[in-house]
């Protein structure tokens, strides 16, 4: 039970403190409450993968509401977007609620409000009235109609509702305390006349409830018991809880509590921002592959896999942090690895002529769908004496380091010939239009020839281009090339774009996609993810890129020029982030003698001391020949495990796993000692 109970996140805790203090699990009740005023971005899916993970452990109901109090920025493009999204992830709820519903309710509950002297009718304008809340340490200012009569109070009321008065003329106010340290507590608005018409309510109402006020009533309505909700939150409960007191009777209290919202580098979550780049056509919608919202991660290609691991990966916590957006990548790229089927395509082509190619015939060839999974089986793409072949992967003249296809030299051809370089011909600016080579036709891959076991070291993708599908390829890359382009006081978050996020080619596809449907997934091999956009139509096929098959980021990250970033002195070094020290140690491990190498493992343990786990995740699939970084993140995952006092999840449980059958004998002794403390 103990082992259970260490590796609950802090709110699982709460809520089994509350079932051992006498709380039924019959009445165990959560939701997920959004604004239906934009799409939800993948900021949203902690909220919802907390909310809806507590009802799958204790088997308990979600509602889902739509906190829809604000008709000038809702729609029910919104709602159904959300909707949508949630199913999309895998969640089902209980109840689909509106904070609509309740509008007379609490209505009725202000005017109790309102004859039990807690609440007024104040006649200022918003600037006033914010002109006299004080500041944290000095108390604010009572308003002059703070002490109006119930009468005059509820007259007013239902004139506000029957619209007898315009927008900015009263509001209605919580009498509590103006001198209250917190300033949320100082007569908090509860209603203002907004004369818009609401998506689901029409004209009947004119004036709308405040936030504050109508999100705990509603959660007590729903007999919600445990409200979640991010940080900011937090100086809120103490008003949730003072209106929860002014009508709780019988049903189950809501309790709030607080975690640490979900913030991604190079990402904006501000929904009014994100609206900004819809409105000023920066973007194509909400569903643009470049934003974050979880319709255009479905659009881009992710799956709801891949995003509900990466929740799960990051955790619940109770400290706000930034997670790297190279995380959300590796669990899309771990997911499609396993699920995506194999095909080959050519996005930068190049004319390659088999010379000793039979003129005018053509074979069809076997490929192997997913090496990942048997069950997928296998494919037929033919194969004729005119190729496509990436332009990078040959070169007139190449170094020693250099693999593939180059002049005299000998590549194979991907589940078809070895093939060798033998002349080029150029245009009149000197660029290759085609590459001349010879087959050794005796070397089809998979015949069992001695020929076809010849070792060469590179292997090529190709397409051919009698066969070819000539396709539109959207290549989405970051929306910023800043890791916070909201974080600049001094400068509008659009300077951060980055102007390189989408380009369109015409690539060359092989014929077994001609009939692919929108959002079909597939591993373009040796460049990457790819999915069917749903503009592809028959004949007019669009695809776009997914993720890379490595993170090749932080090879290319942008370097700050700002010319208002000081140089260092020449004399002081640049602090180096603890996971940059844990990755340097890791490069120089294996290549050094016994008595440094303890030196650079205590490197590594003081750096794991500052590093999150999440940080780790990326290195779990560093390539097997670079053993001294995977022994330097096994070391450094073992501190951080011990640190925190936590238990490996199931990426670690998979590193660990791993390296335990790998060849090299120090990245085995240090996944065996992590192996045995955590029972993997």
């Amino acid at each position: 039970m103990s082992e259970e109970k260490k590796s609950l996140n802090f709110i699982e805790h709460i809520v089994e403190e509350d079932l051992t203090t006498g709380m039924s699990t019959e009445n165990l009740r959560f939701r997920f409450p959004p604004e239906p005023n934009g799409y939800l971005h993948i900021g949203h899916t902690k909220a919802i993968g907390i909310s809806f993970g507590l009802g799958l452990r204790y088997n308990a109901p979600v509602n889902l509401r739509f906190d829809d109090t604000n008709p000038a920025k809702e729609e029910q493009e919104y709602v159904d977007a959300i909707k949508e999204d949630i199913t999309w992830l895998g969640y089902q709820w209980d109840k689909e609620c509106y904070s609509s519903d309740y509008f007379q309710q609490l209505y009725d509950w202000t005017v109790q409000l309102i004859k039990s002297g807690k609440a007024y009718v104040d006649s200022q304008s918003a600037e006033t009235i914010a002109s006299q809340k004080g500041t944290t340490t000095e108390p604010g200012t009572n308003s002059p109609y703070r002490d109006r009569s119930v009468k005059e109070n509820l007259d007013l009321f239902q004139k506000m509702k029957e619209g007898e008065f315009n927008e900015g003329d009263h509001v209605v106010r919580a009498k509590i305390d103006m001198a209250d340290p917190n300033m949320l507590m100082r007569d908090p608005l509860m209603y203002r006349i907004l004369k818009k018409s609401h998506h689901r309510t029409g004209d009947d109402w004119c004036i709308y409830p405040m936030y504050d006020w109508t999100h705990g009533e509603s959660d007590y309505i729903e007999n919600i018991s445990h409200s979640l909700c991010s940080l900011e939150f937090k100086p809120h409960r103490k008003l949730y809880d003072w209106f929860l007191d002014q009508v709780y009777s019988t049903n189950i209290r809501p309790k709030q509590r607080e975690f640490a919202r979900l913030n991604l580098s190079y990402t904006i979550m501000s929904k009014r921002k994100l609206l900004k780049l819809v409105e000023e056509g920066v973007v194509s919608g909400w569903d643009d592959p470049r934003m974050p919202t979880i319709s255009a991660l479905r659009r881009r290609g992710y799956t709801p896999t891949s995003i509900r691991k990466f929740v799960e990966t990051v955790g619940v916590a109770k400290r706000e942090n930034v997670i790297d957006v190279s995380l959300l990548e590796f669990c899309v790229r771990e997911d499609l690895n396993k699920t995506a089927s194999r095909v080959m395509a050519v996005l930068d082509p190049v004319k390659l002529v088999i010379t000793n190619y039979p003129k005018g015939e053509e074979e069809w060839l076997e490929a192997e769908n997913n090496p990942e999974d048997e069950a997928a089986g296998s494919r037929k793409v033919p194969f004729s004496g005119e190729l496509y072949i990436e332009r990078e992967d040959f070169k007139e003249e190449a170094g020693r380091k250099f693999f593939r296809l180059t002049l005299g030299k000998e590549v194979r051809l991907k589940n078809a010939y070895i093939i060798k370089g033998e002349r080029v011909i150029k245009d009149a600016e000197g660029n290759i239009t085609e590459i001349q080579c010879t087959y050794d036709p005796k070397s089809r891959s998979g015949s069992g020839t001695e020929e076809s076991k010849r070792n060469v070291k590179g292997t090529l993708h190709w397409v051919s281009i009698s066969h070819a599908i000539p396709s539109e390829v959207r290549i989405y890359d970051r929306l910023f090339n800043d890791e916070a382009p909201d974080s600049h006081k001094d400068k509008d978050f659009v300077e951060f774009l980055n102007p390189d996020s989408l380009k369109i080619i015409t690539g060359y596809i092989e014929p077994s996609l001609k009939d692919v449907k929108p959002l079909d997934q597939f591993q373009f091999q040796r460049l990457g993810y790819f999915n069917v956009d749903i503009d592809s139509a028959p004949g007019a096929l669009v695809f776009n890129k997914t993720v890379g098959l490595r993170d090749t980021w932080a090879k290319v990250k942008p370097v700050p020029t700002d010319q208002n970033i000081k140089k260092q002195p020449q004399n002081q070094q640049k602090a180096i982030p603890s996971i940059e020290e844990i990755k340097r140690a890791g490069k120089k491990y294996t290549n050094v003698p016994d008595v440094k190498r303890e030196g650079l493992k205590i490197k590594i343990i003081e750096a794991a001391k500052t590093v999150e786990i999440e940080e780790l995740v990326p290195l779990y699939e560093t390539a097997v020949k670079k053993a001294g970084t995977r022994i330097a993140t096994m070391i450094a995952l073992s501190e951080i495990l011990k640190n925190k006092g936590i238990q490996p999840d199931q990426l670690a449980k998979d590193f660990v796993t791993k390296a335990l059958e790998d060849k090299n004998e120090l990245l085995q002794l240090e996944a065996q000692k992590v192996a045995s403390d955590y029972d993997i």
